[in-house]
Formats: C-alpha cells, structure tokens, sequence
C-alpha cells in the first residue's frame, strides 16, 4: 500500500469518526530535515568541530556558477 492510498484511507476514517483528519504524506519533510540539519549544526558546535560541510561552499559555488552561465548565457538559436 503506497502512502497515498494508505492517507486516503485515514482521511475516510477520519470523516466517519468525526477525528481531525491527518496531514497529508511529504507536508512536514522539510521541517524534519531542518531540525536533523540544526541538531547536527548543535552538536558539531557543542563539540568544537565547524557546523558546516567542507564541500558545501564549493557546491553552492558550482550552483551559482551553472545558473549564471543558464541565465546570461547566449542561446542557442
């Protein structure tokens, strides 16, 4: 059973019961990987390490660079 299917079902229960109905599946994804992210940023920093990745700069940087060159590059005609 997929999560949708199984959401569909808690939705019907829900109305038949009078029960809040449940959050959707996926709505609070990002909110949990935030709070791992900050937990983790906690720990690195309670333990004197530095709260970011190495290779995160350099990968926004690669980013930044590909959407610049996407954006203002010439165009293919």
């Amino acid at each position: 059973m997929t999560a949708i299917e199984q959401y569909l079902i808690d939705t019907y229960r829900a109305s038949q019961h009078g029960t809040p109905m449940p959050p959707p599946p996926g709505r609070d994804d990002l909110a949990v990987l935030r709070s791992v992210r900050t937990a983790a940023q906690f720990e690195a920093a309670v333990a004197g390490a530095p709260t970011t990745h190495p290779w995160r700069h350099a990968w926004q940087q690669g980013w930044h660079h590909a959407l610049t060159r996407l954006l203002h590059g010439t165009r293919a005609c």
